[in-house]
Protein backbone atom coordinates (compact mmCIF):
# COMPACT_ATOMS: atom_id res chain seq x y z
CA UNK A 1 0.00 0.00 0.00
CA UNK A 2 1.30 3.35 -0.90
CA UNK A 3 1.70 6.12 1.41
CA UNK A 4 -0.10 9.40 0.37
CA UNK A 5 1.90 12.44 0.91
CA UNK A 6 0.14 15.13 2.22
CA UNK A 7 -0.53 17.95 0.00
CA UNK A 8 1.21 21.31 1.36
CA UNK A 9 -0.10 24.70 0.19
CA UNK A 10 2.13 27.26 -1.05
CA UNK A 11 1.71 29.89 0.94
CA UNK A 12 0.14 32.77 -1.06
CA UNK A 13 2.56 35.59 -2.94
CA UNK A 14 1.86 39.30 -2.98
CA UNK A 15 4.31 41.44 -4.66
CA UNK A 16 4.48 45.14 -2.74
CA UNK A 17 5.36 47.93 -5.07
CA UNK A 18 6.05 51.25 -3.42
CA UNK A 19 5.01 54.44 -5.54
CA UNK A 20 7.20 57.13 -3.27
CA UNK A 21 7.58 60.99 -4.82
CA UNK A 22 6.23 63.48 -6.66
CA UNK A 23 4.24 62.15 -9.61
CA UNK A 24 5.92 63.30 -13.44
CA UNK A 25 8.11 63.14 -15.87
CA UNK A 26 12.20 63.15 -15.78
CA UNK A 27 14.44 60.99 -13.70
CA UNK A 28 13.03 61.82 -10.18
CA UNK A 29 9.37 61.74 -10.54
CA UNK A 30 7.09 58.46 -10.72
CA UNK A 31 5.87 57.93 -14.78
CA UNK A 32 3.66 55.81 -16.40
CA UNK A 33 6.65 54.56 -19.17
CA UNK A 34 9.11 54.19 -15.45
CA UNK A 35 6.83 52.26 -13.71
CA UNK A 36 5.46 50.12 -16.49
CA UNK A 37 8.14 47.28 -16.17
CA UNK A 38 7.65 46.67 -13.10
CA UNK A 39 3.90 47.33 -12.62
CA UNK A 40 3.36 44.02 -15.84
CA UNK A 41 5.72 42.11 -14.14
CA UNK A 42 3.91 42.06 -10.72
CA UNK A 43 0.93 40.99 -12.35
CA UNK A 44 2.54 38.67 -14.66
CA UNK A 45 5.55 36.57 -12.79
CA UNK A 46 3.89 33.62 -10.76
CA UNK A 47 0.35 33.32 -9.87
CA UNK A 48 -0.14 36.59 -7.10
CA UNK A 49 -2.66 36.47 -5.09
CA UNK A 50 -2.59 40.18 -4.91
CA UNK A 51 -0.89 42.96 -5.29
CA UNK A 52 0.07 45.97 -2.72
CA UNK A 53 1.40 49.03 -3.20
CA UNK A 54 2.76 51.52 -0.71
CA UNK A 55 2.08 54.81 -1.81
CA UNK A 56 3.88 58.49 0.04
CA UNK A 57 3.21 60.79 -2.84
CA UNK A 58 2.04 64.65 -2.60
CA UNK A 59 0.81 64.42 -6.42
CA UNK A 60 2.17 66.24 -9.40
CA UNK A 61 1.08 65.50 -12.73
CA UNK A 62 -2.33 64.73 -14.02
CA UNK A 63 -1.43 62.98 -16.81
CA UNK A 64 0.96 60.56 -15.63
CA UNK A 65 -1.35 59.45 -12.32
CA UNK A 66 -4.43 58.78 -15.33
CA UNK A 67 -1.77 56.19 -17.06
CA UNK A 68 -0.48 54.67 -14.36
CA UNK A 69 -3.65 54.24 -12.37
CA UNK A 70 -5.15 52.73 -15.83
CA UNK A 71 -2.45 50.23 -16.29
CA UNK A 72 -2.72 48.56 -12.60
CA UNK A 73 -6.60 48.72 -13.13
CA UNK A 74 -6.44 46.93 -16.64
CA UNK A 75 -3.92 44.51 -15.37
CA UNK A 76 -5.74 44.15 -12.36
CA UNK A 77 -9.15 43.27 -14.43
CA UNK A 78 -7.31 41.07 -17.11
CA UNK A 79 -5.18 39.20 -14.25
CA UNK A 80 -8.16 39.37 -11.78
CA UNK A 81 -5.51 39.87 -9.00
CA UNK A 82 -7.43 41.79 -6.01
CA UNK A 83 -5.07 45.07 -5.61
CA UNK A 84 -4.66 46.92 -1.92
CA UNK A 85 -3.43 50.37 -1.42
CA UNK A 86 -1.63 51.30 1.64
CA UNK A 87 -0.49 55.12 2.42
CA UNK A 88 2.53 56.09 4.36
CA UNK A 89 2.81 60.31 4.89
CA UNK A 90 0.81 61.38 2.32
CA UNK A 91 -1.59 60.56 -0.98
CA UNK A 92 -2.45 63.72 -1.73
CA UNK A 93 -3.45 65.02 -5.39
CA UNK A 94 -2.08 62.58 -7.99
CA UNK A 95 -1.04 60.42 -5.02
CA UNK A 96 -4.78 60.14 -4.01
CA UNK A 97 -5.36 59.09 -7.76
CA UNK A 98 -2.87 56.33 -7.68
CA UNK A 99 -4.63 54.91 -4.25
CA UNK A 100 -7.85 54.76 -6.31
CA UNK A 101 -6.69 52.27 -8.50
CA UNK A 102 -6.33 49.77 -6.21
CA UNK A 103 -9.99 47.77 -4.68
CA UNK A 104 -9.44 48.98 -0.83
CA UNK A 105 -7.10 51.60 0.52
CA UNK A 106 -5.37 51.48 4.50
CA UNK A 107 -4.04 54.38 5.96
CA UNK A 108 -1.75 55.38 9.09
CA UNK A 109 -3.97 57.38 12.05
CA UNK A 110 -1.38 60.28 10.72
CA UNK A 111 -1.59 60.08 6.89
CA UNK A 112 -3.03 63.15 4.99
CA UNK A 113 -5.40 62.03 2.40
CA UNK A 114 -7.01 63.70 -0.88
CA UNK A 115 -6.44 67.19 -2.35
CA UNK A 116 -8.81 66.19 -4.99
CA UNK A 117 -7.98 69.10 -7.16
CA UNK A 118 -6.07 71.31 -9.64
CA UNK A 119 -3.41 73.23 -9.53
CA UNK A 120 -1.39 75.73 -11.87
CA UNK A 121 1.41 77.65 -9.89
CA UNK A 122 3.90 79.86 -11.20
CA UNK A 123 5.99 83.20 -10.76
CA UNK A 124 6.06 86.53 -12.06
CA UNK A 125 8.82 89.07 -13.00
CA UNK A 126 7.60 92.19 -14.60
CA UNK A 127 8.05 94.74 -11.79
CA UNK A 128 11.62 93.27 -10.96
CA UNK A 129 12.05 93.62 -14.38
CA UNK A 130 11.02 97.60 -14.47
CA UNK A 131 13.20 97.79 -11.82
CA UNK A 132 16.13 96.55 -13.32
CA UNK A 133 15.87 98.26 -16.90
CA UNK A 134 14.91 95.54 -18.50
CA UNK A 135 12.57 95.16 -21.64
CA UNK A 136 10.45 92.23 -22.64
CA UNK A 137 10.44 92.04 -26.53
CA UNK A 138 7.77 88.99 -28.11
CA UNK A 139 6.69 88.31 -31.57
CA UNK A 140 4.75 86.04 -32.03
CA UNK A 141 2.31 83.95 -34.44
CA UNK A 142 -0.87 83.76 -32.90
CA UNK A 143 -2.06 85.51 -30.41
CA UNK A 144 -1.99 82.72 -27.89
CA UNK A 145 1.85 82.12 -27.91
CA UNK A 146 2.54 84.86 -24.99
CA UNK A 147 -0.22 82.79 -22.71
CA UNK A 148 0.47 83.38 -19.45
CA UNK A 149 3.98 84.46 -19.90
CA UNK A 150 5.89 85.11 -16.62
CA UNK A 151 7.50 87.94 -17.62
CA UNK A 152 4.41 90.00 -18.58
CA UNK A 153 1.74 91.34 -16.01
CA UNK A 154 -1.08 88.88 -15.54
CA UNK A 155 -4.24 89.22 -17.49
CA UNK A 156 -7.83 88.30 -16.79
CA UNK A 157 -7.91 86.68 -19.63
CA UNK A 158 -5.18 84.35 -19.43
CA UNK A 159 -6.21 83.27 -15.47
CA UNK A 160 -10.07 82.20 -17.51
CA UNK A 161 -8.44 80.45 -19.66
CA UNK A 162 -6.21 78.85 -17.36
CA UNK A 163 -9.36 77.80 -15.29
CA UNK A 164 -11.51 76.17 -18.67
CA UNK A 165 -8.16 74.21 -18.88
CA UNK A 166 -8.41 72.93 -15.13
CA UNK A 167 -12.23 72.33 -15.04
CA UNK A 168 -12.00 69.40 -17.24
CA UNK A 169 -8.95 67.83 -15.35
CA UNK A 170 -10.59 68.51 -12.06
CA UNK A 171 -13.45 66.93 -13.56
CA UNK A 172 -11.70 63.52 -14.73
CA UNK A 173 -9.92 63.04 -11.08
CA UNK A 174 -14.24 63.33 -9.80
CA UNK A 175 -15.17 61.06 -11.60
CA UNK A 176 -11.86 58.51 -11.11
CA UNK A 177 -12.45 58.75 -7.50
CA UNK A 178 -16.27 58.62 -8.13
CA UNK A 179 -16.03 55.49 -10.23
CA UNK A 180 -13.67 53.47 -8.10
CA UNK A 181 -14.64 54.91 -4.31
CA UNK A 182 -18.61 54.45 -5.46
CA UNK A 183 -21.14 54.23 -2.86
CA UNK A 184 -18.50 53.98 0.02
CA UNK A 185 -18.02 57.92 -0.32
CA UNK A 186 -20.08 60.43 1.99
CA UNK A 187 -22.57 61.27 -0.31
CA UNK A 188 -23.25 64.81 1.69
CA UNK A 189 -19.65 65.67 2.75
CA UNK A 190 -17.69 68.33 0.07
CA UNK A 191 -15.00 66.22 -1.48
CA UNK A 192 -13.91 67.66 -4.21
CA UNK A 193 -12.51 71.01 -3.13
CA UNK A 194 -9.38 69.56 -3.15
CA UNK A 195 -9.67 69.79 0.74
CA UNK A 196 -6.91 67.12 2.97
CA UNK A 197 -8.35 64.81 6.06
CA UNK A 198 -5.91 62.80 7.75
CA UNK A 199 -6.09 59.10 9.10
CA UNK A 200 -9.68 57.98 10.68
CA UNK A 201 -11.62 61.27 9.03
CA UNK A 202 -10.88 60.13 5.66
CA UNK A 203 -12.17 56.62 7.23
CA UNK A 204 -15.58 58.27 7.82
CA UNK A 205 -15.68 60.29 4.31
CA UNK A 206 -15.25 56.81 2.81
CA UNK A 207 -12.24 58.35 0.76
CA UNK A 208 -10.35 55.37 2.47
CA UNK A 209 -11.09 52.04 4.21
CA UNK A 210 -9.29 52.06 7.54
CA UNK A 211 -6.20 52.21 9.35
CA UNK A 212 -3.89 49.75 8.48
CA UNK A 213 -0.14 48.91 7.70
CA UNK A 214 0.65 46.69 4.85
CA UNK A 215 2.90 43.77 6.49
CA UNK A 216 0.08 43.23 9.02
CA UNK A 217 -3.29 43.52 7.00
CA UNK A 218 -1.62 41.49 3.99
CA UNK A 219 -1.02 38.65 6.82
CA UNK A 220 -5.01 39.24 8.24
CA UNK A 221 -6.10 38.62 4.34
CA UNK A 222 -3.63 36.37 3.18
CA UNK A 223 -2.09 34.32 6.20
CA UNK A 224 0.61 34.52 8.40
CA UNK A 225 3.16 32.86 5.86
CA UNK A 226 2.07 35.26 3.10
CA UNK A 227 5.34 35.65 0.72
CA UNK A 228 5.44 39.95 0.41
CA UNK A 229 8.36 40.17 -2.43
CA UNK A 230 9.09 44.07 -2.49
CA UNK A 231 9.47 45.04 -6.26
CA UNK A 232 11.52 48.35 -7.00
CA UNK A 233 12.46 50.71 -10.03
CA UNK A 234 15.87 49.69 -11.50
CA UNK A 235 17.84 52.47 -11.03
CA UNK A 236 20.85 53.89 -13.22
CA UNK A 237 24.64 53.91 -11.52
CA UNK A 238 24.58 57.59 -11.67
CA UNK A 239 21.08 57.76 -10.13
CA UNK A 240 22.27 55.34 -6.80
CA UNK A 241 25.18 57.41 -6.34
CA UNK A 242 22.94 60.70 -6.27
CA UNK A 243 24.84 62.30 -9.39
CA UNK A 244 22.12 62.04 -11.92
CA UNK A 245 23.04 64.93 -13.72
CA UNK A 246 20.91 67.04 -10.97
CA UNK A 247 17.90 66.20 -13.04
CA UNK A 248 17.36 69.83 -13.08
CA UNK A 249 17.48 71.77 -9.19
CA UNK A 250 14.11 73.95 -10.58
CA UNK A 251 12.57 70.12 -9.88
CA UNK A 252 13.81 69.47 -7.01
CA UNK A 253 12.87 72.59 -6.38
CA UNK A 254 9.22 72.31 -7.32
CA UNK A 255 9.19 68.49 -5.86
CA UNK A 256 10.09 69.92 -2.72
CA UNK A 257 7.77 72.51 -2.45
CA UNK A 258 5.04 69.78 -3.39
CA UNK A 259 5.84 67.76 -0.08
CA UNK A 260 6.57 71.02 2.04
CA UNK A 261 2.62 71.62 1.12
CA UNK A 262 2.01 68.70 3.66
CA UNK A 263 4.15 69.30 6.29
CA UNK A 264 6.93 67.00 5.07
Amino acid sequence: MKHLIPFIPKPAYVPVIRLSGAIGGGARGLSDAGLAPLIERAFARGKPAAVAFVVNSPGGSAVQSSLIAARIRRLADEKQVPVHAFVEDVAASGGYWLACAADDIWVDPASIVGSIGVIFASFGFPELMARQGVERRVVTAGRSKSFADPFLPQKPEDVERLRALQEPIHQAFIDHVKARRGVRLDAGADLFNADVWVGQQAVALGLVDGLGHAVPKLKALYGEKVRLVPFGQRRSLLQRLGMAATDGLLQGVEERALWARYGL
